[in-house]
Protein backbone atom coordinates (compact mmCIF):
# COMPACT_ATOMS: atom_id res chain seq x y z
CA UNK A 1 0.00 0.00 0.00
CA UNK A 2 1.47 3.35 -0.99
CA UNK A 3 1.52 6.27 1.39
CA UNK A 4 -1.16 8.95 1.23
CA UNK A 5 0.09 12.48 0.58
CA UNK A 6 -0.91 15.98 1.48
CA UNK A 7 0.52 19.46 1.29
CA UNK A 8 0.46 21.06 4.72
CA UNK A 9 1.27 24.27 6.50
CA UNK A 10 1.22 25.06 10.23
CA UNK A 11 1.32 28.56 11.72
CA UNK A 12 0.98 30.25 15.08
CA UNK A 13 -2.29 32.12 15.46
CA UNK A 14 -2.96 34.61 18.24
CA UNK A 15 -6.70 34.89 17.46
CA UNK A 16 -8.52 31.67 16.59
CA UNK A 17 -11.87 33.45 16.66
CA UNK A 18 -10.77 35.85 13.90
CA UNK A 19 -9.33 32.90 11.95
CA UNK A 20 -12.61 31.00 12.33
CA UNK A 21 -14.57 34.00 10.99
CA UNK A 22 -12.14 34.41 8.07
CA UNK A 23 -12.38 30.70 7.20
CA UNK A 24 -16.17 30.91 7.20
CA UNK A 25 -16.12 34.04 5.00
CA UNK A 26 -13.82 32.17 2.61
CA UNK A 27 -16.41 29.39 2.25
CA UNK A 28 -15.07 26.79 4.68
CA UNK A 29 -17.61 24.64 6.51
CA UNK A 30 -17.42 23.60 10.15
CA UNK A 31 -17.17 19.84 10.73
CA UNK A 32 -16.68 19.29 14.48
CA UNK A 33 -14.53 19.82 17.57
CA UNK A 34 -12.19 17.00 18.55
CA UNK A 35 -10.05 16.42 21.62
CA UNK A 36 -6.87 14.66 20.57
CA UNK A 37 -4.07 12.97 22.44
CA UNK A 38 -1.05 12.08 20.32
CA UNK A 39 1.50 9.72 21.85
CA UNK A 40 4.79 10.02 19.94
CA UNK A 41 7.23 7.11 19.82
CA UNK A 42 10.90 7.05 18.92
CA UNK A 43 11.17 6.12 15.25
CA UNK A 44 14.12 5.16 13.08
CA UNK A 45 12.74 7.25 10.26
CA UNK A 46 10.14 10.03 10.20
CA UNK A 47 7.65 10.31 13.04
CA UNK A 48 5.31 7.78 14.62
CA UNK A 49 2.27 8.69 16.71
CA UNK A 50 -0.82 7.03 18.08
CA UNK A 51 -3.73 9.47 17.98
CA UNK A 52 -6.71 9.05 20.28
CA UNK A 53 -9.70 11.25 19.37
CA UNK A 54 -12.97 12.06 21.10
CA UNK A 55 -15.77 14.13 19.58
CA UNK A 56 -19.50 14.68 19.60
CA UNK A 57 -21.47 14.71 16.33
CA UNK A 58 -24.24 16.96 17.66
CA UNK A 59 -25.45 18.51 20.89
CA UNK A 60 -27.77 15.62 21.69
CA UNK A 61 -25.41 12.80 20.76
CA UNK A 62 -23.01 10.82 22.90
CA UNK A 63 -19.26 11.22 22.71
CA UNK A 64 -17.57 9.12 20.04
CA UNK A 65 -13.94 8.08 19.98
CA UNK A 66 -11.39 6.24 17.90
CA UNK A 67 -7.65 5.75 17.61
CA UNK A 68 -5.18 5.62 14.74
CA UNK A 69 -1.52 4.78 14.37
CA UNK A 70 0.09 7.30 12.01
CA UNK A 71 3.65 6.96 10.74
CA UNK A 72 4.61 9.99 8.63
CA UNK A 73 7.51 11.74 6.96
CA UNK A 74 7.73 15.46 6.37
CA UNK A 75 10.59 17.90 6.04
CA UNK A 76 11.02 20.57 8.72
CA UNK A 77 10.83 23.71 6.59
CA UNK A 78 8.98 26.95 7.26
CA UNK A 79 6.67 26.76 4.26
CA UNK A 80 3.95 24.54 2.84
CA UNK A 81 5.44 21.09 2.35
CA UNK A 82 4.59 17.54 1.40
CA UNK A 83 3.75 14.97 4.04
CA UNK A 84 3.60 11.23 3.31
CA UNK A 85 1.66 9.14 5.78
CA UNK A 86 -0.27 5.97 6.54
CA UNK A 87 -3.32 5.80 8.80
CA UNK A 88 -4.02 2.50 10.55
CA UNK A 89 -7.18 2.15 12.65
CA UNK A 90 -6.48 0.86 16.16
CA UNK A 91 -8.98 -1.18 18.19
CA UNK A 92 -7.02 -1.38 21.46
CA UNK A 93 -5.05 1.87 21.77
CA UNK A 94 -3.82 1.35 25.34
CA UNK A 95 -2.48 -2.11 24.55
CA UNK A 96 -0.73 -0.80 21.44
CA UNK A 97 0.75 2.14 23.36
CA UNK A 98 2.15 -0.30 25.93
CA UNK A 99 3.63 -2.54 23.22
CA UNK A 100 5.18 0.33 21.26
CA UNK A 101 6.49 1.93 24.47
CA UNK A 102 8.23 -1.33 25.36
CA UNK A 103 9.70 -1.74 21.87
CA UNK A 104 10.49 1.86 20.88
CA UNK A 105 10.07 4.13 23.88
CA UNK A 106 7.75 7.13 24.17
CA UNK A 107 9.03 10.56 23.09
CA UNK A 108 6.09 12.34 24.69
CA UNK A 109 2.42 13.25 24.47
CA UNK A 110 0.72 16.19 22.77
CA UNK A 111 -2.82 17.07 23.85
CA UNK A 112 -4.98 19.52 21.95
CA UNK A 113 -8.45 20.76 21.21
CA UNK A 114 -8.93 20.79 17.45
CA UNK A 115 -11.70 22.54 15.59
CA UNK A 116 -12.00 20.92 12.16
CA UNK A 117 -13.19 22.88 9.12
CA UNK A 118 -13.15 21.90 5.42
CA UNK A 119 -12.58 24.02 2.32
CA UNK A 120 -12.59 22.06 -0.93
CA UNK A 121 -10.20 19.16 -0.13
CA UNK A 122 -8.27 21.12 2.51
CA UNK A 123 -8.68 20.31 6.19
CA UNK A 124 -8.40 23.44 8.32
CA UNK A 125 -7.40 22.77 11.92
CA UNK A 126 -7.84 25.47 14.56
CA UNK A 127 -5.73 24.01 17.36
CA UNK A 128 -5.35 24.92 21.03
CA UNK A 129 -2.31 22.88 22.10
CA UNK A 130 -1.62 22.31 25.80
CA UNK A 131 1.63 24.02 26.78
CA UNK A 132 2.05 25.79 23.41
CA UNK A 133 -0.93 27.99 22.58
CA UNK A 134 -3.00 28.35 19.42
CA UNK A 135 -2.19 27.35 15.86
CA UNK A 136 -3.75 26.86 12.45
CA UNK A 137 -2.86 23.93 10.25
CA UNK A 138 -3.90 23.32 6.64
CA UNK A 139 -3.75 19.85 5.08
CA UNK A 140 -4.54 19.74 1.36
CA UNK A 141 -5.20 16.05 0.74
CA UNK A 142 -3.94 15.12 -2.70
CA UNK A 143 -6.71 14.03 -5.04
CA UNK A 144 -6.15 11.59 -7.93
CA UNK A 145 -4.63 13.48 -10.85
CA UNK A 146 -4.04 16.62 -8.82
CA UNK A 147 -0.67 18.36 -9.07
CA UNK A 148 1.39 19.57 -6.14
CA UNK A 149 1.11 23.09 -7.58
CA UNK A 150 -2.71 22.97 -7.33
CA UNK A 151 -2.56 21.85 -3.69
CA UNK A 152 0.07 24.49 -2.88
CA UNK A 153 -2.17 27.14 -4.49
CA UNK A 154 -5.13 26.16 -2.27
CA UNK A 155 -2.97 26.29 0.86
CA UNK A 156 -1.58 29.69 -0.20
CA UNK A 157 -5.13 30.98 -0.82
CA UNK A 158 -6.15 29.95 2.70
CA UNK A 159 -2.99 31.41 4.22
CA UNK A 160 -3.84 34.76 2.57
CA UNK A 161 -7.56 34.58 3.42
CA UNK A 162 -6.83 33.91 7.10
CA UNK A 163 -4.10 36.56 7.21
CA UNK A 164 -1.26 34.25 8.28
CA UNK A 165 2.11 35.94 7.79
CA UNK A 166 5.05 33.88 6.57
CA UNK A 167 6.83 34.74 9.84
CA UNK A 168 4.15 32.82 11.79
CA UNK A 169 4.76 29.55 9.90
CA UNK A 170 6.05 26.72 12.09
CA UNK A 171 8.44 24.22 10.46
CA UNK A 172 8.16 21.38 13.00
CA UNK A 173 5.64 19.15 14.76
CA UNK A 174 3.99 20.14 18.05
CA UNK A 175 6.06 17.43 19.74
CA UNK A 176 9.24 19.17 18.58
CA UNK A 177 7.99 22.56 19.83
CA UNK A 178 7.37 20.96 23.22
CA UNK A 179 10.93 19.60 23.22
CA UNK A 180 9.81 15.97 23.25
Amino acid sequence: MSAARNIELKARCADLEAARAAAERHGARFVRVEHQRDTFFHARQGRLKLRERTWREGQDSEDRSDAELIPYERSDVGEARESRYHVVRVIEPQALIAALAAALGIRGVVAKRRELWMWKNVRIHLDAVEGLGSFIEFEAVMLPGETDAEAHARVAALQAALGLADASVVPVAYADLLGL
